[in-house]
């Protein structure tokens, strides 16, 4: 399964505009291709402009989700589509969002874990439901935004549900860029799962983004890695096989003693 990263930089504000950059970073990138699942990063329709979101945010996932639908049937491939702000019912949230070849929304998620340091509660509500698993081509696989990574539990729980790969959307700092890169190196490891990411580059109010969008294998070997500061299409291969292999090679989910687990 061949998997292409957007590592794009994002117009603030511009719905609009990011639409047309994604549609033309599709044009450019998906025909006469192999690629499978294409993957976008967090926020990518109007940045982190949060005191801006309840007045541009998408309404009940639109127009995003209906973009999306046509950009996956137009070019017959799954879109792990990023995630974007999303106003319902007055609240403004995070959701991910995953389009199959066929245009069907396939998974939704919205961010449960809140930044309190760059003081998202105050612009946007969390997920009121934990991660879950969804496929595609009957691969088990589960989506987490940001600041998610920061919490193993997550992670865990979707490997215990059986998902092989995790997809991480986000707009992560340049300064903590060290702890990007760890957390995804210790989530696949410790879940023998491919860890697939798509972050952004750029700056906006006075945050430089880290870019070094990932494909990390079971094992915790970089198959792909972008770079710090270029926009740029990270492509790679997922191969089921692996995952199978890690977890019966060194079978961490069969020795787990949970009964001496205090909080897990």
């Amino acid at each position: 399964m061949n998997v292409a990263i957007y590592q794009m930089d994002v117009i603030p504000g511009d719905v609009r505009a990011n639409h047309k950059r994604v549609e033309e970073w599709m044009e450019k990138t998906v025909p006469n291709s192999d690629y499978e699942i294409v993957v976008l990063p967090e926020m990518w329709t109007t940045a982190y402009t949060l005191p801006e979101l309840q007045e541009i945010a998408d309404v009940d996932g639109e127009p995003t989700t209906s973009f999306l639908q046509k950009m996956a049937k137009q070019y017959g491939v799954h879109v792990v589509g990023g995630s974007f702000a999303n106003k319902i019912e007055g609240e403004v949230y995070n959701t991910a969002i995953v389009v199959n070849k066929q245009g069907e929304v396939v998974h939704t998620y919205d961010k449960i874990h809140l930044v309190p340091m760059l003081d998202e509660p105050t612009y946007l509500a969390g997920g009121k439901e934990s991660a879950k698993i969804f496929e595609l081509d009957g691969v088990k696989m589960g989506i987490i935004i940001c600041y998610d990574l920061r919490f193993p539990e997550l992670t865990r729980q979707l490997a215990l549900e059986g998902a092989e790969v995790l997809f991480i959307v986000a707009e992560w700092p340049l300064a903590r860029r060290n702890h990007w890169v760890a957390l995804q190196k210790a989530r696949a490891i410790e879940n023998q799962m491919y860890v697939i990411s798509s972050g952004r580059v750029g700056s906006y109010n006075g945050t430089t983004f880290s870019g070094t969008s990932f494909i990390i294998d079971p094992l915790g070997d970089v198959v792909a890695e972008g770079s710090i500061e270029n926009e740029e299409t990270i492509v790679g291969e997922l191969d089921s096989s692996k995952v199978r292999d890690a977890r019966k090679n060194v079978p961490v989910f069969q020795t787990r003693v949970t009964n001496l687990y205090k909080y897990y």
